[in-house]
This record gives structure tokens, sequence and C-alpha cells, in this order.
């Protein structure tokens, strides 16, 4: 039926009751709404998961060729135009060659990996051989074509996944301006949540998480350094798995971070998740994530339940309450931990310097690592004076405060860097999330995964509520394993449930993650929302008694 059709129908049949004219105008609105989430909705192959997905190319019920035209097809409709999501920022030409070769080599019955034919999108700070800008979003690398494949990439093709295109991010994963906000880059424009396309889509990995929850993909890649991976999984309503750092090699991958950065799988399901791990982790090979994945891994786990981390969203602890009726009913025992551990005088200034001090390295050795051909700008500084050249475009909507910052850093050879490194690291490990699991004598530590997103503010930046529900940076600063599973929705938007373990226990954390899902099943398809107001709900309470 179509659209008008339906609209036509759900005003003839409010007017037939004799329906108030102003009920008749929001009883249309609404029928107008759902018309509109509905045609936006994934359906079909591309509406299931990355397990479903690769079980179907497999058992034939789809080829690569057909997979990959479905998706193409639906980022031209809702990510370039209909509700415009502009969390595809660039599409590889190769892409469909791929996947007829790979459609030629199953005719012939050779099988190169688990992904066979399932489309990946990449962040764009992960370097791919394809002809594919490599650029963070920035215009100084528009032309950056490296023809380098991340390891985490080779890994993804040797197990037969087509790299399908690069997300849109936040531009220089969000390490630009203190004034910034989520999701906007000076070549992708502003990432959309299909949820609700005027909230935040959180973090830098905003286009991975809304592009996986939006099936413009099978799976995203994203990366993180504090947050970019488990926020935007939590505003998109989608999982999200940080790993370990340096279990996911990090060569070929714009930094920030050496101690920090890790890129990680963001997917629709744990058990998706856990096949790209196998295919990303390559200095883990002899690890299978997905062999641990099972209904009963929470069996007579003890869980730590950091009650310390709630924030203070009422709708956000019911939801955290739900999680643990489910994580019981999983077999799981749940451990109350009330206090947060003592974190040292400074250590906030002391975290951020960290990341000041080796982006500037990291960053300096990244740019002279490009072709001096296509890449300008060869530091920091140069980057700085550029986008000051380009302040029409790159300074458009905020500053680069953090860039000018940075580049006033000292070496890492530096005592200054040292000590803060040292420090930030025994507060989040062995006196932080070790002592945690140690006192307290639990696997696994939970607590909800972040806010309920603001709207995008490009005026004032991110606003977000000043108590912040989770304990994801002490896991970031760490460098320990961070899963982030949808634990409910409040008004359309998703909450998540976080699981945080130590070092290398990457394995377990997946599995706990996984068989909560498996209990929960809580995550929720988007609605394509133009705003908070377009639910039924919020509409009417937004009227005067006298209109509802």
């Amino acid at each position: 039926m179509k659209t008008h059709s339906i609209l036509a129908l759900a005003i003839g049949l409010a007017l037939s009751g004799c329906t108030p004219p102003e009920q008749t105008k929001a009883n249309t609105k609404t029928a107008e709404i759902s018309v509109i989430a509905a045609s936006n909705q994934a359906t079909g192959i591309i509406a299931k998961s990355l397990p479903e997905i690769a079980l179907a190319l497999r058992k034939g019920e789809v080829s690569a060729e057909q997979l990959l035209t479905l998706y193409l097809e639906r980022i031209a409709a809702i990510d370039k135009q209909g509700p415009t999501l502009q969390s595809v920022l660039s599409i590889n030409p190769e892409a469909l060659n791929t996947a007829k070769e790979l459609d030629a080599l199953r005719a012939e019955g050779k099988i190169i990996g688990p992904l066979h034919g399932v489309p990946i999108l990449l962040k764009d700070n992960i370097e791919s051989l394809d002809n594919l800008a490599t650029t963070a979003g920035a215009l100084a690398l528009k032309d950056n074509i490296t023809g380098r494949d991340s390891p985490l990439v080779a890994g993804l093709r040797a197990q037969g996944a087509i790299i399908l295109g690069k997300t849109n991010l936040s531009q220089w994963a969000n390490f630009r301006s203190e004034d910034s906000m989520s999701g906007w880059s000076a070549l992708g424009g502003q990432v959309r949540n299909p949820h609700m396309l005027d909230r935040n889509p959180c973090g830098s990995s905003s286009g991975s998480g809304a592009a996986a929850a939006a099936s413009l993909a099978a799976g995203t890649v994203g990366t993180e350094t504090n947050g970019s991976i488990t926020c935007p999984s939590n505003a998109n309503g989608i999982v999200g798995f940080k790993p370990t750092v340096g279990i996911v090699s990090q060569q070929y991958i714009i930094p920030i971070s050496a101690s920090q950065d890790t890129a990680g799988p963001m997917t629709k399901t744990v058990e998706g998740a856990a096949m790209m791990m196998n295919a990303m982790a390559s200095t883990t090979p002899e690890v299978d994530y997905v062999a641990g994945l099972h209904k009963e891994a929470l069996k007579g786990v003890r869980i730590g339940v950091l009650n310390f981390a709630l924030g203070n969203s009422s709708q956000i602890k019911q939801h955290f309450a739900t999680a643990l009726k489910d994580l019981e009913a999983a077999g799981a025992v749940l451990i109350n931990i009330d206090e947060r551990p003592k974190a040292p005088e400074g250590l906030g200034k002391m975290s951020y310097d960290v990341l000041k001090f080796e982006f500037k390295d990291g960053l300096n050795a990244y740019l002279a690592s490009t072709s001096a051909e296509l890449v300008k700008t060869r530091d920091l500084q140069a980057l700085i004076d550029f986008n000051q050249a380009n302040a029409d475009i790159e300074l458009a909507l905020f500053d680069q405060s953090i860039l000018v910052a940075s580049q006033a850093m000292d070496s890492l050879e530096s005592d200054d860097y040292q000590t803060a490194l040292t420090t930030m690291q025994q507060a989040t490990r062995t006196d932080g999330i070790d002592k945690l699991l140690q006192d307290y004598d639990v696997q696994v530590l939970i607590a909800p995964t972040g806010p309920v997103v603001p709207r995008v503010d490009p005026i004032n930046g991110d606003i977000w509520p000043s108590s912040w529900p989770g304990f994801g940076s002490y896991a970031a600063q760490a460098g320990y394993p961070h899963a982030t599973v949808p634990m409910g929705e409040i008004h359309s938007l998703s909450v998540n449930l976080s699981f945080i373990g130590t070092a290398n226990t990457d394995a377990d954390i997946l599995a706990y993650a996984y068989a909560y899902e498996q209990q929960s099943k809580r995550r929720i398809e988007p609605k394509y929302l133009r705003n908070a107001e377009d639910e039924p709900a919020i509409q009417k309470a937004m009227k005067p008694l006298t209109h509802q």
C-alpha cells in the first residue's frame, strides 16, 4: 500500500468517528510518523544480524553480489536521502567486483572463511588498501590514499569479508576541540542518530554506530580511546566491544593514544562481534572468541554490581534493575559494590595530559608516514596552520583547542609524561578495576554504559548530563576489555549495559555479554523519529490539556 493511501485511510477513520479537529490532527500526524518509520525500516536479509547473514550466504539463500547491492541501495535511500543519516563517508569502488569474485569462488567450492561475502564498513581513521582515502573526516587528509591494509582489515579480508566503505566520524576521533559536537566532520557533516534524528550519535565512532543500527552493513568497525566504541553503541542501540589494548593491532590507524587506542567491532549481536574479533585480533590467533559463547556462560559467575556508577537518571536505574533480574535468571551471583575506588589527586588532568602527549607524538609519526604528494600537512603544527587557513570549513562550528594544547606538550621522554602515565595506569588498573575484582571476589563488573543522549547542538557543542552513568573511562584508561549490550529503551532511545573485566579476559567478557543478551533480548530497531515530539506520548504531553 502506498504511503499516501495509508495517510488517507488514517484521516478517513479519524473523521468518520467525528473526532475533534485537534485530535484529528494528532491522529494524522501519528499515522504519518508511523508510515515514515515503517518506510525506513530494514527488511529481508539486511535486517538480519551478521551471523544470520553469514549463514544465509553459506546456504546460498543470497549471493554476495545480491547482498552488497541491497546495502548500496539502502545507503543511497536512507543515508544519502530520506533521513539522511550521513553515517557513510565513502564507498569502496571495488566492493561489487569483490562480491562477484567471492561468489565465483563459492561456486567452485572455495570458501575463504566464516565472513565469506559479508560486507563490513570501517571507521574512516582505519587504512585499507582499497582506492579509499583515510581521512579522519578532515579536509587535510581528503586525498590520503595509502594502499596499506591495517592488520585488522587484512584479517577481515583473510576471512572473506568485503570492505564496503568507510564511515563518518567525529573529526580526528573527537580530539580536536573541547567544544566539539560528536559525530561532526568537515568532510562528512553531522552523523544522525537513526532512533531520533536530532539526537547525539555520540563518540567518535558515531558513523559506525549509526550505520550498524540502521542496517547499512552486516557489521562495522569503530575505534576507541575513551568511550568512542561504547558510547555510540549505547546511543545507537547496538552491541559494541572494546578489546584489551594490543589485542587488535593499531598499525595504520590514525592515532590518539598509544596506551589507550584500540579498534573493535560494532554489530547487532554479541555473536557478530565475536566473529569479527576472530578476524581482527591478529595478536591472539589461538583464541576463538565465538567458541565460548553459550547461554549458560553466566551460571555461577560472580558479578560486581557498580552501584556507585549508576548516575542520577531514574529511568536508567529502572532498566538497570531489570538487567540485574535478567542476570540472576541467567544464573549469575550479584555482589553489590557501593564505594568508588579512591583516585589520586589530579587524576583527571593527568589522564588528559597523557592523551595530549601521545597524540602529538603519534600524529606526527603518522603524518610523516603518508605520501608527501597526497598529504601536505606533515606534522601537528602544519595541521593547525592548515585548519586556520581553511577556517571557513574546518573552524565553522568549533575551534581546534585540543590540537593547540597537544602541540604545546613535551616529548614522551619527559618526566611529566612518564609520571602521568604511571599514575593513571596504577589508579585504573591495580588500584581500580583489578582491586575491585579481587576485593569482592568477582569475575566481571557491570554498570550502565552511559546516559540517554542529548540533542545535537551546533551552537553549544555537546552538552552531557553532569552525572554520567558508567565506569567506561576506567576501562579505557586501563586498556581493559569492555562490552556493551542493549538493556532497554527510554522514549525510543536505547540505553546499554556494560561488562568490564581485567586485561586479556576478552573471550570471557564476550561470553558473559552473550549470555545476558540471550536472556534479555532488548535491542530495539530504529524508528527514524525526527525528534522527541514524534513520540505520541511526548507529543500529547507537550500540548495544553484542552487540546489533548
